[in-house]
């Protein structure tokens, strides 16, 4: 059993082979997915994924490289959906300080709202920080994040930055980086992570994990996750799997 708690099957990658790439997944122990909507566009695919596969769950939310894009009404779109079954978290939400494509105070405003819609309908959030820890941290303390809490997504970050999201009751998910060969501080995170703060997932059809690098990601590729992260902890691929399946279960509220 085996929990792909952050994926994009609906981006156009996987247009030609979508269903065989779930089937993959499948027949390689994934039992179940969050598949996440983040704008405009993905969000109406990513419903439309989960109403179709059982096992398949949603996020959605606002990504912060498209946060001025974000208008009147959305918000109030995003808290509607929140009251479907298949939705289990608001994200990925947070801030991107690498690509250029909206500036930081518009970011901040929809990182804010957003953690303040969590916040009233009780729904843990799922972060996107890239290049942005100080601020990510900063301004979860400040709108109350951990009343909610939610997942570091891909976590990049340092032992640091990752006590500080720990404290305030996030779980730390780990994809495709920690195969790398040279990736030395993701692996170092995941080792100090408690055993019950841990997440895996792949981010596809991004961040493939080795011996695929550089080649289109699938949640099939959690496997290969999984398998890395029980070499790092010095434990056995199912005790991994059942526990980051027991922890991502728990998260977000599936039974």
């Amino acid at each position: 059993m085996l929990f792909d708690t952050h994926t994009h099957l609906d981006a156009i990658q996987f247009d030609e082979d979508r269903e065989e790439t779930i089937t993959r997944a499948l027949e390689n122990g994934v039992t179940r997915m969050i598949n996440i909507g983040f704008n405009r566009e993905t969000i109406p695919t990513t419903m439309k994924l989960a109403e179709a596969h059982e096992f398949i769950y949603a996020a959605v939310g606002w990504h912060p490289q498209d946060a001025i894009t974000m208008r009147e009404g959305d918000l109030d779109w995003i808290a509607e959906l929140c009251a479907h079954e298949k939705v289990v978290a608001i994200g990925e939400i947070g801030l991107d300080y690498y690509w250029d494509t909206s500036p930081k105070d518009v970011q901040h405003k929809v990182f804010r709202d957003q953690i303040g819609l969590a916040r009233s309908l009780g729904m843990p959030i799922c972060i996107h920080n890239r290049d942005a820890h100080e601020d990510v941290v900063r301004i979860l303390r400040e709108e109350k994040a951990s009343e909610i809490g939610g997942v570091m997504h891909s976590f990049s970050g340092s032992w640091e930055i990752a006590k500080m999201c720990l404290d305030m009751g996030f779980h730390l998910s780990f994809g495709g980086p920690i195969t790398f060969k040279n990736a030395k501080q993701p692996k170092e995170v995941l080792a100090q992570t408690p055993m019950d703060r841990l997440l895996i997932e792949t981010d596809s059809p991004y961040l493939t994990p080795h011996p695929y690098r550089g080649k289109r990601n699938e949640s099939a590729h959690v496997r290969l996750v999984a398998e890395a992260a029980a070499e790092i902890k010095g434990m056995s691929f199912e005790e991994i799997a059942e526990i980051t399946t027991k922890n991502a279960l728990e998260r977000f509220g599936i039974r």
